[in-house]
């Protein structure tokens, strides 16, 4: 039943940007009832889950890459979904910031403790920060991760390994060059672990065109035969583009220019 405070029962901005931050975590396949995210977000907020995903469709109906797919949400979305999908597109990391931590009031509101399955996934990093600073630069590591792989179907863009363990979520910027798109993930590649390494090193990239282009430092030859099958053959092919949030060209423009492809 509806409170007086809100006699409609109108989605709350609070609600909304909690249903933002499992709309960031899920491939665009797994928007429906019978998906436990949308399930368990529906007990939290007290409405159904064929509420929940109705609400996920209408994120999905303002996603650019969405609709450049073909791919349709729902069109009846509120003011407070535009405002939202406004601001993040202003500030990524302030509002996918703001969409976790409504999120985690939630949760924990149904005694869930939201950031441990984070802790256990992101390995330790570098001694000395302080404990607060540790436990948020992992936690943000995880949720940049799993925003990029949902886009992806943890599917390397590159060569198709579908292997979690081995895909990592590169950065395009790097974290040190743009501090407001460090969980954006049109800032981010799903790659296989050797591939995100040849590409932090400038040995490949991914041009506006989604093209990959291969380094001339790695063309001679004398490559074996490892090099020809896991790199060189890609150069030129096209990336597999994500369901959702598709990587910048502004960001792949950078890349590309920083290490000279063009």
């Amino acid at each position: 039943m509806a409170n007086e405070a809100n006699p409609r029962n109108l989605w709350t901005e609070e609600q909304t940007l909690a249903a933002l931050h499992v709309y960031l975590q899920l491939p665009f396949g797994k928007l429906h009832t019978g998906t436990p995210k949308v399930k368990e977000l529906a007990v939290w907020i007290g409405r159904t889950p064929s509420a929940v995903a109705r609400k996920l469709s209408n994120l999905a109906g303002r996603d650019p890459a969405i609709l450049a797919s073909g791919k349709v949400g729902l069109t009846n979305g509120s003011a407070v979904d535009d405002k939202i999908w406004a601001h993040l597109k202003a500030n990524w990391d302030q509002t996918a910031t703001l969409a976790a931590e409504a999120h985690d009031r939630f949760a924990k509101a149904h005694g869930v403790e939201p950031e441990a399955e984070s802790l256990e996934k992101v390995p330790e990093i570098e001694m000395g920060r302080t404990r607060m600073a540790t436990v948020q630069l992992r936690v943000n590591q995880e949720r940049f991760r799993s925003y990029v792989l949902a886009g992806y179907n943890s599917t390397c863009c590159i060569s198709g390994l579908q292997n979690e363990k081995l895909l990592i979520a590169s950065h395009i910027v790097p974290w040190s060059e743009d501090t407001h798109n460090r969980l954006n993930p049109q800032n981010g590649l799903c790659l296989s672990a050797l591939h995100d390494r040849a590409y932090d090193q400038g040995l490949i990239t991914v041009l506006p065109d989604y093209t990959v282009r291969v380094s001339s430092k790695l063309k001679s030859k004398s490559a074996d035969s490892f090099l020809q099958d896991s790199l060189l053959r890609f150069d030129h092919a096209p990336i597999r583009i994500p369901s959702r949030l598709a990587p910048s060209p502004d960001f792949l423009t950078w890349h590309a220019a920083h290490f000279g492809f063009i």
